[in-house]
């Protein structure tokens, strides 16, 4: 399994999936290219791709403000950020302070925002902004509010994500904005791989999340990427399956925890002219392949 090279949790968070995105990656000759993530979040499978280098540039970007903030900060600021790591108090007073910051973005400079973002996102349950205290505001549960924020180990990730600052591009975009304006500047041997929020109960999941039509309308518009190879994840509900349905995809199972562990169907979907690897390391990605081949080879074959 790779490494944990992002610095956030992540409710969904798909670096379990690096092996495959790494495949898929190799079978299409796109190493040593782009890759971009429009829904970046905690971008767990960029970084693990840009720091065993089998992509020379990521491209990260996050419709959220506080997201952005997070990353903007990580890459511009690192030696002030890392400090604040091994300032920081980890109590609940402490909680509520960066709690307001939250609420109150427009008040606080860009690194303060950043900070505060990734201090709810190691401090809260699951990592959701909005989820609560780990241990709750009395602290009387089995885990406390330091369990999830081993400093030294942070500190780590972010020097060594700030070391590769010239390989990496932060957007605060609408993801809509970022594929009609960024993506068509990217060079051809680029990966774009879309993961898009939850189509169901995404709205306990992400600070910002869409609505029936913006789903379609997104679908839409991503099957009209011509320029790049692209490939996208969902939660494999019909809707989606609807939204994509002339194109080649399959279902596998996997597992989140979000408050609490629960398995639920994801589905991959294909560009036309991707080569899709016939075998993968990952075992439920596997079974999926081989459930699937005639269909998912059907534009042809590597």
């Amino acid at each position: 399994m790779p490494q944990n090279r992002t610095p956030l949790r992540y409710p969904g968070g798909k670096q379990k999936l690096t092996p495959f995105v790494l495949e898929i990656i190799q079978a299409n000759g796109l190493e040593g290219g782009h890759y971009a993530e429009p829904y970046a979040g905690g971008a767990g499978v960029a970084m693990e791709l840009l720091v065993e280098g089998h992509v020379k540039h990521v491209h990260l970007n996050d419709s959220s403000y506080h997201i952005y903030c997070f990353w903007h900060s990580c890459i511009n600021y690192p030696s002030e950020f890392c400090s604040k790591i091994s300032r920081s108090l980890l109590n609940v007073d402490e909680w509520k302070e960066h709690r307001e910051i939250l609420r109150h973005p427009e008040r606080h400079s860009v690194l303060e925002v950043g900070f505060a973002t990734f201090y709810l996102n190691r401090t809260n349950r699951s990592g959701v902004l909005g989820g609560g205290v780990i241990g709750g505001i009395e602290q009387q549960g089995a885990w406390k509010i330091d369990a999830r924020f081993p400093r030294n180990e942070l500190i780590s990730r972010i020097e060594l994500i700030a070391s590769l600052k010239k390989s990496i591009t932060v957007c605060n975009l609408d993801a809509e904005k970022f594929f009609l304006d960024h993506v068509p500047k990217l060079p051809s041997k680029t990966l774009v791989y879309c993961d898009p929020p939850y189509f169901e109960k995404a709205d306990r999941l992400y600070l910002n999340h869409y609505k029936a039509d913006d789903h379609e309308r997104i679908a839409r518009i991503i099957q009209n990427l011509s320029n790049v190879k692209w490939m996208v994840s969902y939660d494999g509900v019909d809707q989606i399956l609807s939204y994509y349905q002339s194109r080649r995809k399959f279902l596998y199972e996997l597992q989140y925890n979000a408050s609490r562990a629960y398995k639920g169907n994801e589905v991959f979907i294909f560009a036309d002219d991707l080569v899709i690897p016939r075998k993968s390391k990952l075992p439920y990605i596997a079974k999926a392949l081989e459930l699937n081949t005639n269909h998912l080879h059907r534009f042809g074959s590597d």
